[in-house]
């Protein structure tokens, strides 16, 4: 095997079975941050020994045996550290190292039930939210530090030190490795969905940059919330991330026009909407509602989403359900951002007016100061009420505000449009008539504006 070839391996094996294996290790050590040492020394060891020896049959045993074998001659220099010495090696008792030798030995059952722990650990409320996100997208993504602060435009550095202090913190906190308990369970599992949404919602909207997208997060988020489902089949809401994630990836390919421009949802082409995607994402919320769980905030969003899924044309869209579904997760969950989205599915449903008079209600709301949406959703309005000086000034304002590149120069188009509609009003004295119709929050930036766990705090798409 040539080096090229044995590095090719490697960066495989490693994103199959990177998460697998540090959760494992973090099992037998009980230190999330060993755990990531170990498994990064046992790849060094692939890469110094693959290209002679050949990949073995089982590499993700062979990298774990190779780590939990380091482990012991780590815990041999420490002997206050003498029982997980003990613990260790009665587990690797047997285990072979070549490359069609006899790995590790765990069961299945063992292994998942580890993945479960390093997930809930990853994502523990005693960390910031950008620590959780960048430990999660290390530890169970496989993603590299570069690779993490590409996708989120920020130094290396930068990540690389979140992820140190989280490990650090995760250590000085006694922050066990297990899933938790009963009573911890509710809140600790909606920290996990927290991230794991906010890491697809910064790929299918980006908050800052020159990409209207980044598909790879989007991905890597669906990666990660289908393993979560069948780690905990039984939680209702984890379904609902997860098809509320499948309906809204399905129109990623849609989203941009042949030069990378947004294309906002009344005009994506819906033969372009992923089936697959959508079909998946509808079977995930009917288990959700099944286990009961279909006023959970998710599964809301989900149900919202499947409402644009199953429009075949955009006149087909129940815009009635879609204003029913935000009024109970505005009881669910209150927030001033699920009102917008409400106040646009109201003027789809009852007229635009319905929509501007609680757009206006929310404009004195502190969560909403400086919320770019708030603006281009009520510039939507008003060129649809025939207002379009006025909608060129919350175009303009929204613009200014946002701090995505191509989001930018939608709205600045938009604005554009607007003060060449007012234009055309003032030389014929007359009134104007609306506007092409757009669709919800989506419609309007392209973007969805839908709650964070808290108002104010983040976008988080849902339909």
């Amino acid at each position: 095997m040539t080096g090229s070839q044995a590095h090719a391996a490697i960066d495989a094996v490693v994103r199959l079975e990177w998460a697998r294996l540090v959760a494992t290790l973090a099992h037998y050590t009980g230190d999330v941050g060993l755990a990531e040492e170990l498994a990064q020394d046992a790849v060094v060891a692939a890469l110094e020994q693959w290209p002679a020896r050949g990949v073995p049959d089982r590499p993700g045993g062979w990298l774990t045996t190779v780590a939990k074998r380091r482990a012991i001659d780590l815990f041999r220099r420490h002997r206050d550290l003498e029982r997980k010495y003990d613990q260790i090696g009665r587990a690797l008792d047997g285990t072979g190292l070549g490359p069609g030798g006899d790995q590790d030995g765990d069961a299945v059952g063992d292994i998942d039930d580890d993945m479960l722990r390093l997930i809930f650990t990853a994502c523990h409320p005693v960390l910031a939210v950008p620590a959780r996100v960048a430990l999660t997208l290390r530890l169970l993504g496989g993603l590299s530090t570069a690779e993490i602060a590409r996708a989120y435009l920020v130094p290396e550095p930068t990540v690389a030190q979140r992820i140190v202090r989280a490990k650090r913190t995760l250590g000085q906190a006694g922050v066990p490795f297990e899933t938790p308990d009963r009573e911890q369970r509710p809140a600790r599992l909606a920290s996990v969905l927290e991230v794991m949404y906010l890491i697809f919602n910064e790929g299918y909207s980006a908050t800052a940059g020159d990409d209207w997208m980044r598909p790879d997060l989007c991905a890597e988020a669906l990666r990660l919330g289908r393993l979560l489902a069948q780690l905990a089949p039984a939680e209702p809401e984890v379904h609902g991330l997860v098809a509320l994630m499948e309906i809204q990836a399905s129109r990623i390919p849609a989203r941009t026009g042949p030069p990378g421009e947004p294309v906002l949802l009344l005009d994506q082409d819906r033969t372009r909407w992923d089936q697959l995607l959508i079909s998946r994402g509808l079977a995930a919320l009917a288990r959700a509602e099944q286990l009961g769980g279909q006023d959970g905030p998710y599964a809301l969003q989900a149900a919202i989403a499947a409402c644009h899924a199953r429009a075949f044309r955009p006149d087909d869209t129940d815009w009635a359900r879609i204003t029913q579904l935000y009024g109970v997760l505005a009881t669910v969950q209150p927030s001033p951002v699920v009102e917008l989205n409400r106040a646009v599915a109201l003027s789809m449903a009852f007229g635009p007016q319905a929509g501007l008079d609680l757009v206006d209600q929310l404009a004195g709301e502190p969560a909403l100061r400086g919320y770019h949406l708030l603006a281009s959703v009520r510039g939507d309005l008003l060129m649809k009420l025939g207002r379009p000086a006025e909608a060129q000034a919350e175009f303009e304002r929204a613009a200014a505000l946002t701090r995505n590149g191509p989001e930018r120069e939608l709205l600045a188009r938009r604005a554009r449009q607007a003060g060449a509609a007012s234009g055309q009003l003032r030389a014929h004295g007359g009134a104007d008539s609306e506007a092409d119709s757009e669709a919800d929050s989506e419609a309007v930036t392209g973007r969805r504006t839908a709650p964070a766990r808290s108002p104010g705090t983040g976008r988080v798409p849902p339909a």
